[in-house]
């Protein structure tokens, strides 16, 4: 059985590196191949690494309330890099000022996003989620 390939890493001009850092290492000790992008990474850095390893999923972390600005046409770029089947999931403080997360869920399932978490995301729930989405699509 192929060890599935994630990408993980924090979304444009964010510097917040821990929950990367955990992120990466949970899904790493649960049995993926981890790429860490680290902290500050432009979105097609994302692409151009998930091609490159053939990825099956692109992690990002954001908690500085910046992310839609970041990710807008994220999917679409990656579509154009032949990642069409590519997951998509993001988390962390997605927008600024006081809000109801489940706006953000919408906006960024909206901008083409399989999966969408608050700060408080519980691991092992993210780590089943991919685990099931990727055997959904017949990735594992």
């Amino acid at each position: 059985m192929k060890q599935p390939t994630i990408i993980t890493g924090t979304v444009g001009m964010d510097a917040h590196v821990i929950g990367t850092k955990i992120l990466s290492r949970a899904f790493r000790e649960a049995g993926f191949n981890v790429v860490e992008l680290g902290i500050m990474t432009p979105p097609e850095e994302f692409i151009q690494v998930a091609v490159e390893t053939n990825a099956d999923a692109i992690l990002m972390s954001s908690l500085y309330g910046m992310a839609e600005l970041d990710v807008r046409g994220f999917k679409e770029k990656c579509v154009e890099a032949g990642l069409n089947d590519v997951l998509l999931y993001i988390g962390g403080i997605l927008g600024v000022g006081k809000h109801d997360f489940k706006d953000d869920e919408v906006k960024f399932k909206a901008l083409g996003f399989d999966r969408v978490y608050p700060p408080e995301a519980d691991l092992k729930a993210a780590i089943a989620d991919l685990k099931n989405d990727l055997k959904a699509r017949g990735r594992t």
